[in-house]
Protein backbone atom coordinates (compact mmCIF):
# COMPACT_ATOMS: atom_id res chain seq x y z
CA UNK A 1 0.00 0.00 0.00
CA UNK A 2 1.51 3.25 -1.00
CA UNK A 3 1.59 6.35 1.62
CA UNK A 4 -0.78 9.27 0.92
CA UNK A 5 1.00 13.02 1.15
CA UNK A 6 1.98 13.62 4.58
CA UNK A 7 0.64 17.03 5.05
CA UNK A 8 -2.56 19.43 5.41
CA UNK A 9 -3.82 21.63 1.84
CA UNK A 10 -6.01 24.50 1.65
CA UNK A 11 -8.31 22.94 -1.32
CA UNK A 12 -8.29 19.85 -3.61
CA UNK A 13 -8.89 20.32 -6.82
CA UNK A 14 -10.34 17.34 -9.03
CA UNK A 15 -10.06 15.76 -12.93
CA UNK A 16 -13.51 14.66 -14.11
CA UNK A 17 -13.92 11.73 -16.66
CA UNK A 18 -11.87 8.69 -15.31
CA UNK A 19 -10.86 10.70 -12.15
CA UNK A 20 -14.49 11.54 -10.28
CA UNK A 21 -16.70 9.77 -12.92
CA UNK A 22 -16.29 7.47 -15.50
CA UNK A 23 -17.71 8.33 -18.85
CA UNK A 24 -15.26 6.00 -21.03
CA UNK A 25 -17.76 3.69 -22.76
CA UNK A 26 -19.76 7.56 -23.98
CA UNK A 27 -16.90 9.37 -24.85
CA UNK A 28 -15.15 6.31 -26.76
CA UNK A 29 -18.07 5.90 -28.42
CA UNK A 30 -18.87 9.21 -29.87
CA UNK A 31 -14.88 9.73 -30.82
CA UNK A 32 -14.96 6.32 -32.41
CA UNK A 33 -18.20 7.14 -35.02
CA UNK A 34 -16.27 10.62 -35.52
CA UNK A 35 -12.81 9.07 -35.88
CA UNK A 36 -14.04 6.20 -38.41
CA UNK A 37 -15.77 9.41 -40.79
CA UNK A 38 -12.47 10.97 -41.27
CA UNK A 39 -10.43 7.26 -42.11
CA UNK A 40 -8.56 7.15 -38.73
CA UNK A 41 -7.41 4.01 -37.36
CA UNK A 42 -9.79 3.96 -34.05
CA UNK A 43 -7.90 1.38 -32.11
CA UNK A 44 -4.79 3.45 -31.87
CA UNK A 45 -6.58 6.64 -31.88
CA UNK A 46 -8.77 6.20 -29.04
CA UNK A 47 -5.97 6.06 -26.41
CA UNK A 48 -4.80 9.93 -27.11
CA UNK A 49 -8.48 11.09 -26.35
CA UNK A 50 -8.21 11.33 -22.45
CA UNK A 51 -7.05 14.40 -20.47
CA UNK A 52 -6.75 16.83 -23.00
CA UNK A 53 -9.38 19.04 -24.56
CA UNK A 54 -11.52 17.97 -27.87
CA UNK A 55 -10.02 21.15 -29.59
CA UNK A 56 -6.44 20.28 -28.99
CA UNK A 57 -6.69 16.63 -29.84
CA UNK A 58 -8.40 17.22 -33.43
CA UNK A 59 -5.89 20.20 -33.88
CA UNK A 60 -3.00 17.02 -33.21
CA UNK A 61 -4.26 15.10 -36.21
CA UNK A 62 -3.15 17.81 -38.73
CA UNK A 63 -6.10 16.53 -40.41
CA UNK A 64 -6.19 18.85 -44.18
CA UNK A 65 -9.59 21.14 -44.80
CA UNK A 66 -10.96 20.66 -41.08
CA UNK A 67 -11.51 23.55 -38.84
CA UNK A 68 -10.61 22.25 -35.69
CA UNK A 69 -12.95 24.49 -33.22
CA UNK A 70 -16.00 23.30 -35.44
CA UNK A 71 -14.43 19.79 -35.32
CA UNK A 72 -14.47 19.97 -31.25
CA UNK A 73 -17.78 21.50 -30.94
CA UNK A 74 -19.57 19.24 -33.19
CA UNK A 75 -17.94 16.19 -30.92
CA UNK A 76 -19.36 18.08 -27.58
CA UNK A 77 -22.71 18.13 -28.98
CA UNK A 78 -22.79 14.64 -29.95
CA UNK A 79 -21.08 13.92 -26.54
CA UNK A 80 -23.83 16.00 -24.30
CA UNK A 81 -26.39 13.81 -25.89
CA UNK A 82 -24.90 10.72 -25.11
CA UNK A 83 -24.22 10.06 -21.20
CA UNK A 84 -25.63 6.82 -21.32
CA UNK A 85 -23.41 4.68 -19.24
CA UNK A 86 -21.69 7.47 -17.12
CA UNK A 87 -21.55 6.12 -13.25
CA UNK A 88 -19.53 7.74 -10.42
CA UNK A 89 -16.30 6.59 -9.18
CA UNK A 90 -16.87 4.01 -6.44
CA UNK A 91 -17.16 5.90 -3.18
CA UNK A 92 -16.77 9.77 -4.36
CA UNK A 93 -19.60 10.52 -3.51
CA UNK A 94 -19.71 10.08 -0.08
CA UNK A 95 -16.38 11.38 -0.30
CA UNK A 96 -17.13 14.82 -1.82
CA UNK A 97 -19.66 15.73 0.46
CA UNK A 98 -17.51 15.35 3.30
CA UNK A 99 -15.51 18.76 1.67
CA UNK A 100 -17.01 22.15 2.33
CA UNK A 101 -17.95 24.04 -0.63
CA UNK A 102 -15.40 26.39 -0.72
CA UNK A 103 -12.46 23.77 -0.42
CA UNK A 104 -13.03 21.88 -3.47
CA UNK A 105 -13.26 22.46 -7.21
CA UNK A 106 -13.95 20.14 -10.82
CA UNK A 107 -10.85 21.17 -13.43
CA UNK A 108 -11.77 19.46 -16.26
CA UNK A 109 -10.59 18.89 -20.47
CA UNK A 110 -14.74 19.25 -20.78
CA UNK A 111 -16.18 22.28 -22.00
CA UNK A 112 -18.58 23.58 -19.43
CA UNK A 113 -22.08 22.03 -21.25
CA UNK A 114 -20.26 18.60 -21.56
CA UNK A 115 -19.30 18.62 -17.91
CA UNK A 116 -22.55 19.55 -16.24
CA UNK A 117 -24.15 17.19 -18.52
CA UNK A 118 -21.87 14.40 -17.14
CA UNK A 119 -21.73 15.63 -13.89
CA UNK A 120 -25.63 15.32 -13.32
CA UNK A 121 -25.72 11.86 -15.23
CA UNK A 122 -23.51 10.62 -12.77
CA UNK A 123 -25.36 11.97 -9.49
CA UNK A 124 -22.30 14.42 -8.24
CA UNK A 125 -22.62 17.52 -6.98
CA UNK A 126 -21.59 20.60 -8.63
CA UNK A 127 -19.41 22.76 -7.06
CA UNK A 128 -19.36 26.27 -6.98
CA UNK A 129 -15.69 26.37 -8.78
CA UNK A 130 -15.70 24.42 -12.39
CA UNK A 131 -12.81 24.86 -14.45
CA UNK A 132 -13.51 23.93 -18.34
CA UNK A 133 -12.03 23.97 -21.57
CA UNK A 134 -13.62 27.11 -22.22
CA UNK A 135 -11.69 28.89 -19.57
CA UNK A 136 -8.28 28.62 -20.67
CA UNK A 137 -6.17 29.11 -23.76
CA UNK A 138 -4.12 26.66 -22.77
CA UNK A 139 -5.52 23.17 -21.26
CA UNK A 140 -3.75 20.16 -20.09
CA UNK A 141 -0.66 19.47 -19.60
CA UNK A 142 0.17 23.10 -19.56
CA UNK A 143 -0.61 24.21 -16.19
CA UNK A 144 -3.27 26.75 -16.88
CA UNK A 145 -6.40 24.72 -15.66
CA UNK A 146 -5.54 23.64 -12.47
CA UNK A 147 -3.67 27.33 -11.57
CA UNK A 148 -6.70 28.79 -12.46
CA UNK A 149 -8.59 26.22 -10.11
CA UNK A 150 -6.46 27.52 -6.91
CA UNK A 151 -7.03 31.04 -8.35
CA UNK A 152 -11.08 30.85 -8.76
CA UNK A 153 -10.97 29.22 -4.72
CA UNK A 154 -8.19 31.75 -3.16
CA UNK A 155 -5.85 29.70 -2.34
CA UNK A 156 -1.99 29.22 -3.04
CA UNK A 157 -1.08 26.65 -5.75
CA UNK A 158 1.02 24.74 -3.54
CA UNK A 159 -1.94 24.17 -0.82
CA UNK A 160 -3.60 22.48 -3.46
CA UNK A 161 -3.97 18.41 -4.20
CA UNK A 162 -5.03 17.28 -7.16
CA UNK A 163 -6.78 14.13 -8.01
CA UNK A 164 -6.10 12.82 -11.73
CA UNK A 165 -5.88 9.84 -14.16
CA UNK A 166 -4.02 10.74 -16.91
CA UNK A 167 -0.55 11.64 -17.72
CA UNK A 168 -1.24 14.89 -19.29
CA UNK A 169 -3.63 16.11 -16.13
CA UNK A 170 -0.42 15.12 -13.64
CA UNK A 171 2.35 16.64 -15.83
CA UNK A 172 -0.63 20.07 -15.50
CA UNK A 173 -0.48 19.59 -11.95
CA UNK A 174 3.20 19.33 -11.76
CA UNK A 175 3.55 22.50 -13.62
CA UNK A 176 1.36 23.86 -11.55
CA UNK A 177 3.17 23.37 -8.33
CA UNK A 178 1.01 20.76 -6.66
CA UNK A 179 0.87 17.38 -5.49
CA UNK A 180 -1.05 14.76 -6.72
CA UNK A 181 -2.58 11.65 -6.38
CA UNK A 182 -3.74 9.40 -9.49
CA UNK A 183 -7.12 7.67 -9.63
CA UNK A 184 -6.48 4.29 -11.22
CA UNK A 185 -10.20 3.15 -11.73
CA UNK A 186 -10.76 3.05 -15.21
CA UNK A 187 -6.90 2.63 -16.25
CA UNK A 188 -6.58 -0.44 -18.42
CA UNK A 189 -2.94 -0.50 -18.22
CA UNK A 190 -0.78 1.19 -15.10
CA UNK A 191 0.68 4.85 -16.25
CA UNK A 192 4.21 5.77 -15.73
CA UNK A 193 4.69 7.93 -12.80
CA UNK A 194 5.76 8.05 -9.49
CA UNK A 195 2.53 9.89 -8.30
CA UNK A 196 0.48 7.72 -5.53
CA UNK A 197 -2.04 5.54 -6.69
CA UNK A 198 -5.47 4.51 -5.84
CA UNK A 199 -8.09 2.32 -7.33
CA UNK A 200 -11.18 4.64 -6.37
CA UNK A 201 -11.99 6.53 -2.91
CA UNK A 202 -13.99 3.49 -1.21
CA UNK A 203 -10.84 3.50 1.67
CA UNK A 204 -10.21 7.07 1.49
CA UNK A 205 -11.56 10.11 3.90
CA UNK A 206 -11.03 13.85 4.40
CA UNK A 207 -9.82 15.06 7.92
CA UNK A 208 -10.76 18.85 8.96
CA UNK A 209 -7.65 19.76 10.68
CA UNK A 210 -7.73 22.45 13.67
CA UNK A 211 -6.77 25.44 11.28
CA UNK A 212 -9.79 24.39 8.62
CA UNK A 213 -7.29 22.67 5.99
CA UNK A 214 -7.47 19.49 4.50
CA UNK A 215 -5.70 16.31 5.41
CA UNK A 216 -6.02 12.77 3.05
CA UNK A 217 -6.28 9.68 4.83
CA UNK A 218 -7.14 6.05 4.07
CA UNK A 219 -10.41 5.12 6.09
CA UNK A 220 -8.93 1.90 7.27
CA UNK A 221 -6.16 3.18 8.21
Amino acid sequence: MTALPDRDYAAFLFDMDGTILTSIIAAERVWANWARSHGLDVDVFLPTIHGKRAEDTVRGLGLPDIDPVQEANNITLSEIADVDGIEAIAGVSAFLATLPAERWAIVTSAPRLLAEARIAAAGLPLPPVLVSADDVTRGKPAPDPFLLGAQKLGVAPEQCLVFEDTLAGLQSAEAAGMDSIVVTATHKHPIETTVTGVPDYDDLRAIRTGEGLLRLQRARS
